[in-house]
């Protein structure tokens, strides 16, 4: 049974990403997976500021809410990084996740996250698809470089109201069939 993480990068709860991010999850479960919300906006995420504390094997000196979520990644399969799009990119709150993954860049913490599967779920405004390629090539480095297998990518544009994304039930179909194939 693969352990499916699905990652909240939207300040907004119940809104499309999280819908996206949960249809993927559901998808997972129903092919047995075992899933997991995070939503990041719920939690304390500080920047990083390039101490590289965690490169000497101590513990990151922030002191939030990352230092008991790494744990969780490394005992993930899957991760699902859901996000809208904010300004052509993620989120102030994906951003930051994502910054602190420095710890997964030191060779004592690669292993924890090196060959684990990752998909994006991207809500938008806008109607055009390329719109969110910037924020798809952004997730594609970050994946290369941590050595995570890139394992696919839901795109829902033209969803702004808060759940409007219900409306669109082909997009929440495509997500929930991606979760079934992490789990695979």
């Amino acid at each position: 049974m693969k352990s499916i993480l699905g990652i909240i990068g939207s300040p907004r709860p119940r809104g499309n990403t999280h819908l996206l991010v949960e249809s993927v999850l559901a998808g997972g479960a129903d092919a047995g997976g075992d899933t997991r919300l995070l939503p990041l906006g719920s939690l304390r995420i500080a920047e990083c500021d390039g101490c590289h504390a965690c490169w000497r094997q101590k513990p990151c000196p922030k002191a939030d809410d990352m230092n008991e979520i790494y744990p969780v990644i490394e005992a993930s399969d899957v991760l699902v990084f859901g996000t809208p799009v904010y300004w052509y990119g993620p989120t102030a709150l994906m951003k930051a996740f994502i910054d602190r993954f420095v710890y997964f860049n030191c060779p004592a913490h690669r292993g924890g996250i090196r060959g684990k599967a990752a998909a994006v779920a991207i809500a938008f405004e806008e109607a055009d698809p390329k719109i969110a390629q910037p924020l798809v090539d952004f997730f594609q480095r970050c994946f290369d470089y941590l050595e995570l297998s890139f394992a696919g990518t839901i795109l829902a544009p033209g969803v702004t109201k808060k759940g409007e994304i219900r409306t669109r039930p082909e997009i929440l179909d495509e997500a929930y069939a991606l979760g079934k194939s992490l789990a695979g």
